[in-house]
């Protein structure tokens, strides 16, 4: 039989079928990966729905083992509890938002954790396939009534299938979400106490409590009531338009001109920059949209990138943390010995706005020796492939750490976060960046910023070192060359030494008023060693004993070593 004569069956899989047969594209490659995925996604869900209504966030997680026991291998049924203080959810919107992947509120040109709209669902459908227990969610919407719904979702149609839904009376919005899956928490467990940890440094305004499978429970208490302007939807920059994009905007505009329609449906186009494309890209400024062919799709699009009088994308729709913020998670759960901080100036890669800030934590006794990174995108912590993350190749192959003098073992742990209404993930788990130029860029001048404040101050902690190592010589010999300056003096009182031991005022090492003292100081010593011996020639007096002797020409020594 040839092969054209052979019956082929061609068939469509629905989004939530795809993701069933791939879900390791997800994050949900394993049991414990799987197990620390669902609590992200479903934490990550909560904050941001808090965040985008300022609302200090109060997120409780409850990971416990399910009362039936089930185990497959090394796999063990958990009951994994989500609960939050959001906004809620409408009951209307309750079982999409849940029960079919691609269906959110976050497919908006704006900053936010979730960007494909399917990170809860996928929690709940891995789930279903595990335990095939349905999941139980609550909310509040309007602060009077909570929506409890029982559901599984058809995973061949894409869409919730409602087993229960109830009503009860609710004193607060909010949202809880209850699923029964299989996991690892022997082999998760430090991953997501790590999450939690890093979570609670990047958005140190929430409360954040865990309570694992032994009951521990533990807390993560608020740090500032600051809490970052909730970010703003933007409209796409000419950089970032394919073809694609421009035939849905032309379908979905009504303005009569293009250049109406450019004024209205791109970021930062005025009236006269769209003149002006347009008389470069060869169109007329009152033609028609509607009326625009393949061939006029290609050239438009085409010409785009080729127009250099756009202006660059505006980064006031993006909230970045912010120095204050930022430096007070730091404090709370690295409490460090110093800290430095860099917000860099927005910028953009392919249209899209970004802002890196980068912070530095040294010292204290959270931080071990040697250099940690950390990396967070859009509040994220960034915990797997670390090895693949732009900001950890720059961190180890393109920074000089010798020019900033920082010992190899110093408790160092540099923080990185960047902030976008699209950040350049690889993959769909969103655990590391791409290498973009433009990120790239940002990344390592910040780096270097916080680099050479800590050279700063580890240049004057060393100065302070060796001040307080010259004052411990002053002060263990001082008194034994004031007393044998007594005996050769002949006197009967000793020299008044102790005011050259200190001062009632701190003096910064390093500076003049520092290198001014003790000058003052060494000279100060020099005359009174200088006039006590005058004196003892003078009278022809012996030191008693020869350890005295010792002593002292030891002590005469070790002061001309140190002034």
């Amino acid at each position: 039989m040839v092969a054209s004569q052979q019956k082929v069956t061609y068939s469509e899989i629905s989004p939530s079928e795809f993701f069933y047969r791939n879900r390791d594209l997800a994050g949900f490659s394993n049991p414990s990966r799987a197990l620390y995925t669902s609590v992200r996604e479903l934490v990550e869900n909560s904050l941001d729905a808090c965040e985008q209504f300022s609302i200090l966030p109060e997120v409780t997680v409850k990971i416990e083992l399910a009362p039936e026991g089930t185990k497959a291998g090394e796999q063990v049924a958990y009951v994994l509890t989500v609960k939050d203080n959001g906004p809620g959810i409408e009951a209307k919107h309750l079982p999409n938002a849940f029960g079919r992947v691609f269906y959110g509120s976050k497919y908006k040109l704006k900053q936010s954790r979730g960007m494909f709209g399917m990170g809860g669902t996928m929690a709940i459908l891995y789930a279903q396939i595990t335990t095939n227990r349905p999941v139980t969610i609550s909310s509040c919407f309007d602060g009077k009534t909570n929506h409890v719904l029982d559901m599984l979702i058809d995973i061949q149609e894409n869409k919730p299938v409602i087993l229960k839904h109830d009503t009860t009376t609710a004193d607060g919005t909010g949202t809880s979400v209850q699923l029964t899956l299989m996991g690892d928490y022997f082999r998760a467990g430090q991953k997501i106490q790590d999450y939690f940890k890093q979570t609670a440094l990047v958005t140190p305004y929430a409360n954040i409590n865990l309570v694992d499978p032994d009951t521990n429970v533990i807390s993560y208490k608020r740090g500032t009531t600051t809490i970052p302007p909730p970010p703003g939807e933007t409209l796409p920059h000419p950089y970032g338009i394919d073809v694609e994009a421009l035939r849905r905007l032309i379908k979905q505009t009504n303005e009569p001109t293009l250049v109406k329609f450019m004024t209205s449906n791109f970021h930062r186009v005025g009236e006269k920059t769209a003149q002006k494309f347009l008389a470069f890209a060869g169109f007329e400024g009152v033609r028609k949209p509607k009326t625009f062919g393949n061939e006029d799709f290609v050239k438009f699009v085409n010409s785009l990138p080729q127009f250099e009088e756009f202006l660059p994308p505006d980064a006031s729709c993006l909230s970045p943390l912010g120095e204050e913020i930022m430096q007070a998670g730091i404090m709370k759960e690295l409490a460090p010995e110093f800290v430095a901080m860099c917000v860099r100036p927005p910028s953009a890669y392919s249209g899209y706005p970004f802002i890196v800030e980068v912070g530095l934590a040294y010292g204290g006794s959270l931080i071990e020796p040697g250099i940690k990174l950390l990396r967070f995108a859009n509040r994220i912590p960034l915990l797997y492939d670390e090895g693949n993350d732009v900001a950890y190749r720059i961190i180890n192959e393109e920074i000089d750490w010798k020019r900033y003098k920082i010992p190899q073992d110093a408790p160092i742990a540099i923080i990185t976060h960047v902030c976008s209404t699209k950040v350049p993930f690889k993959t769909v788990g969103k655990e590391y960046l791409a290498d973009r130029p433009e990120l790239e860029r940002e990344l390592k001048n910040g780096t270097r910023e916080v680099l050479r404040k800590l050279a700063v101050f580890v240049s004057r902690k060393g100065s302070m070192e060796f001040q307080k190592k010259r004052m411990n010589i002053y002060g263990k010999y001082l008194p034994l060359i004031a007393k044998f300056s007594t005996e050769l003096s002949g006197r009967r009182k000793p020299p008044e030494y102790k005011r050259l031991l200190g001062s009632d005022v701190a003096i910064e090492p390093g500076s003049e008023s520092d290198n001014a003292i003790s000058e003052e100081t060494a000279k100060e010593v020099t005359d009174a060693l200088a006039k006590d011996q005058a004196a003892a020639a003078k009278s022809k007096k012996k030191v008693v004993g020869e350890e005295g002797e010792k002593i002292a020409q030891q002590s005469l020594e070790e002061f001309g070593d140190s002034s």
